[in-house]
Parts: structure tokens; C-alpha cells; sequence
């Protein structure tokens, strides 16, 4: 049997668990993907996903712009786009494997922040003249990396939440 086409329309009221009706009369369908509706840690997800989409761009800008000199310049780059998949995925389609993966990717995501928390405070330790308040201003942003672990922790507190 071949499978209908679904329209972006019918898809996107899938992903958002409404029913529509020939009388255009549309309400909301209550569960839908594993979810109950729209609870707050579906919400955290979404938002997650998004942070790490924005965090993946001002990261690759400012590794690019030192042409990925350590090669561990590169987990962030590769990381974050994939918590930001996965994040997206389990707030689509809450299974158990999904937030097992998730749940993984979110424990190297907080311990990624963290390594790279050290490497940028000893990169602003390098400049000349050391821990000064204006080598934190240019240097390497010493935030960034636990922004990274911040929003991977939220994950995680969203996932154990629900």
C-alpha cells in the first residue's frame, strides 16, 4: 500500500497535535509524539535547541576567526549543532531513545563547557600580561563555554522534569 503525501500544513498540525475538520473548525488534540500538550519542559527543549543553534554560530565565528588553531576548537563546532538536534527531535517525538540519547549528548555537552571554560581562562592567561582585566575583554570569552554547560544542564533538568 502506498502511503498518502502529507502537506506541510498537515505536517506541521501533527507536530503541534491539532485535528482540523472539513468545517475548518481545528482544536487541539491533547497528546500527540509521547507528549501531553505543550508542558514546560517541551518549552525548555525548544528553547534549548534554539540556544544551542545561536551558540553554534557566535562559536563558529569566533573559532574561524582564529582558524581553528587547537584542534579542540572543533567540538564545540561539531557538538552543539547536534544537541541542538537532538533537542529538537525529543520535544518532536518524546520516546525513550530519543531522551536516552539526548540525556548522553547533554552530560558531554555540560563536561565540553567545562573543558572549554579552562582552555579559554588559560588562553586569556597566555596574552601578555597575563590574568589582567583588559586580556579578559579581548581575549578568549571565558563565559561562553559555561553558557554551553548552562543550557546543556537545562536540557537535563528539562528531561528529568517530565
Amino acid at each position: 500500500m502506498v502511503e498518502q503525501y502529507r502537506g506541510f500544513h498537515e505536517v506541521v498540525a501533527m507536530l503541534f497535535c491539532i485535528e482540523s475538520h472539513p468545517g475548518g473548525n481545528n482544536y487541539y488534540r491533547g497528546d500527540c509524539m509521547g507528549w501531553d500538550g505543550w508542558p514546560f519542559a517541551r518549552v525548555v527543549l525548544v528553547f534549548c535547541a534554539a540556544a544551542f543553534l545561536l551558540t553554534f554560530i557566535q562559536v563558529t565565528l569566533n573559532h574561524y576567526r582564529q582558524n581553528f588553531r587547537d584542534l579542540s576548537q572543533w567540538i564545540p563546532v561539531l557538538a552543539l549543532p547536534i544537541l541542538a538536534l537532538g533537542s529538537l527531535i525529543v520535544a518532536a517525538w518524546n520516546g525513550t531513545g530519543a531522551r536516552s540519547v539526548l540525556t548522553v549528548l547533554c552530560w558531554i555537552g555540560v563536561g565540553v563547557g567545562l573543558i572549554g571554560f579552562y582552555k579559554h581562562l588559560r588562553g586569556v592567561g597566555e596574552r601578555v600580561d597575563g590574568y589582567r582585566l583588559h586580556n579578559f575583554l579581548v581575549g578568549p570569552p571565558i563565559i561562553l563555554p559555561l553558557f554551553i554547560s548552562a543550557v546543556s544542564a537545562l536540557a537535563l533538568l528539562a528531561l528529568y522534569w517530565s
